[in-house]
């Protein structure tokens, strides 16, 4: 029999919704698309034909709507994997767990899940105002050593390879997970594609100094002269190794999409991001309603 889970583990708000998301079953479409930014949600849904509701609750503000025949829903996360851990368990409870009896339901429903957001690119190739599909990534978070992972023969070799290149006194700890599959062949066609690196931090967790200094100043070097077969590490941001991570442990699919607005190397930063981003999610959104 299952075990019906507690109001501590599952905790609901006075109208039955979820904590931190403040939303209801129902009302989570089975396309999701993330993003860090609360600003960004307007910027996607007004795309939409048709808006269902908006709410918003702290930094996570959510629209659900159709373009079309097809239903989406748009979430902010804010920044970083934890963050994400609160966003992906709670749609995911959402749609997989009965509110009413706190019992899992019999058949569990996959989402697919695109999150859309800016990154800097650290290989001098990249250009700056590209679109780059994360193939897989690194996380050097702590984040999913609380979750029991499953690693195919290809994500450990990779990992491997990374952890073997890690000066030991950077004392890192890394993580894998990749890009529903279905997902990369799908929006991911046609696109720059890489391992991307998720970073606890935005400053010296991704090789910046400014002012303090960092304990690993060799950093930039080491990820840049990663190889493992064909495959390079492309880009930094916060949130895709814990997004794959979840979206594999919750039984999910999930696609980052990385909007390249600077480049690491060459220090060149994107003169246009605002319309960049733009044009990327008008993108997403014809490929979304194609598929």
């Amino acid at each position: 029999m299952t075990n019906r889970i507690s109001e501590t583990d599952l905790i609901l708000n006075a109208d039955g919704s979820a904590y931190h998301l403040n939303l209801l079953p129902g009302e989570v479409a089975d396309t999701v698309i993330t993003v860090g930014d609360q600003d960004r949600v307007e910027g996607i849904t007004k795309y939409f034909d048709e808006i269902e509701f908006k709410k918003a609750k702290r930094e996570f503000v959510t629209q659900t709507g159709r373009i079309g025949k097809k239903r989406i829903t748009v979430i902010s996360t804010g920044i970083g994997t934890d963050n994400i851990d609160i966003v992906f368990n709670e749609l995911d409870a959402l749609v997989n767990i009965d509110f009413k009896t706190r019992l899992v339901n019999p058949t569990l429903k996959s989402l697919d899940i695109i999150r859309i957001g800016t990154s800097g690119a650290i290989q001098a190739d990249i250009p700056i105002d590209s679109l780059l599909a994360s193939s897989a990534a690194f996380g050097l978070d702590a984040l999913m050593s609380y979750y029991k992972q499953e690693l195919s023969h290809k994500e450990k070799a990779l990992l491997k390879d990374f952890t073997d290149i890690l000066p030991t006194e950077y004392k890192l700890h890394p993580y894998i997970a990749s890009a529903g599959e279905s997902l990369l062949n799908n929006l991911g066609d046609g696109l720059l594609q890489g391992i991307t690196i998720t970073a606890p931090g935005f400053y010296s967790p991704q090789g910046r100094e400014v002012r303090a200094k960092s304990a690993m100043p060799r950093f930039m070097d080491v990820i840049q002269n990663y190889r493992s077969g064909n495959q390079r590490i492309t880009n930094l941001e916060m949130e895709t190794a814990g997004i794959y991570g979840l979206a594999a442990s919750l039984g999910h699919k999930a696609l980052s999409l990385n909007v390249i607005l600077a480049n690491r190397v060459t220090h060149k930063f994107s003169q246009q991001p605002a319309e960049i981003m733009d044009k990327y999610i008008q993108q997403l959104l014809q490929k979304l309603t194609a598929i």
